[in-house]
């Protein structure tokens, strides 16, 4: 009986111990980034580089980098409607995952519905069949924006009608519903999170919900903003640190653990009201007046509450920063962003 007892025991010791010499040199993955120099991608990569190290993670777009973006980390000229050339960078870098942020947002997708149909429609034809050629575990971000006007707005299920009624947001269900075809179809490790609006310190880059964003450099720049949108306008919306949290969180989720291969997250909703309210406690002298314009007809399209429990229950989704945070946050990062560009 002793000599079973102590048999068992170094067995277990010998299994741990082998499971903690896999856990130790288990090889990060390597990460490419498309889109990298819109509103998720740079903050993104460094967020990623903290975790799988800075060499293990590749920004990529067709624009020119700053010195500050070149010096973070790798950066490479990709253009997702050139097929061949992103073989090559999966090739050349021995590409893992792919996180594809190239699309052009709302607003400015409503200018250019052409051009919002290439980079939207197309692109995402080439990224997803790359990822099935090369067994990629592949992430593409969707929006509230793939919701319409038809859909209930408060709550918006994981699960319901999606009518929406611009380019950006048709785009975005087809990625969902292509993607989702590809994992059923051929096993593609496909994932895909609704996003809320996600305010950062960045400048705005098009988006409906950016005047949350906007807001806090006018205000700090000339103490008065015009908002686009009607006061009692709500919507979902989260800041970056969570977005980047819930992006992090969901890709390395085991597969056994996702129901879905689509899923909300949200941290809060707000209207402009509201937000401004809580900023007047930072900046008391600050005012803001209202001239709504063809962004309000969008916003009037798209959920005001995200409903997010799926995600909660599946991976344990969980936001860490609400209104209050929200503010005291952007007033400090967008005072550093205005100092620093100064």
């Amino acid at each position: 009986m002793t000599f079973l007892r102590n048999l068992c025991q170094r067995t277990l010791a010998n299994n741990l111990r082998a499971y903690s010499v896999k856990a130790i040199i288990k090889k990060p993955p390597k990460i490419l980034i498309t889109g990298g120099l819109g509103q998720l991608g740079v903050e993104c990569a460094k967020y990623l580089r903290r975790k799988y190290g800075q060499e293990n993670v590749i920004l990529s777009d067709i624009i020119k980098p700053s010195t500050e973006v070149v010096n973070d980390g790798p950066y490479i000229f990709a253009d997702i409607l050139d097929f061949k050339g992103l073989q090559k960078i999966v090739v050349d870098h021995r590409v893992d995952w792919l996180i594809h942020f190239s699309a052009l947002l709302s607003a400015i997708g409503e200018q250019n519905v052409p051009l919002a149909v290439r980079v939207n429609i197309e692109g995402m034809h080439n990224v997803i069949e790359l990822a099935k050629q090369y067994k990629l575990r592949i992430f593409v971000p969707s929006t509230i924006g793939a919701f319409g006007p038809d859909s209930p707005r408060n709550p918006t299920p994981n699960i319901t009608v999606q009518r929406p009624r611009t380019i950006y947001g048709v785009s975005k269900v087809h990625a969902e519903l292509l993607g989702e075809y590809y994992y059923h179809k051929f096993g593609l490790d496909f994932r895909c999170l609704r996003f809320p609006g996600v305010i950062s310190s960045d400048p705005p880059g098009g988006g409906t919900t950016d005047y949350a964003i906007a807001i806090f450099h006018d205000i700090l720049r000339k103490g008065h903003y015009q908002c686009y949108l009607k006061p009692d306008t709500r919507l979902p919306m989260m800041h970056v640190k969570d977005a980047l949290q819930a992006l992090s969180n969901f890709l390395e989720a085991p597969n056994e653990l996702l129901n879905r291969r689509v899923y909300n997250v949200t941290s809060m909703s707000f209207t402009p009201e509201e937000l401004a309210d809580k900023i007047i406690k930072y900046v008391p002298e600050f005012n803001i007046t209202y001239q709504p314009d063809s962004r309000q007809d969008i916003a009037d399209s798209w959920p005001q509450v995200f409903d997010d429990s799926e995600a909660r229950r599946d991976w344990n989704w969980r936001p860490s920063v609400d209104l209050d945070n929200l503010v005291e946050l952007m007033i400090k990062e967008v005072k550093e962003k205005i100092a620093a560009n100064e």
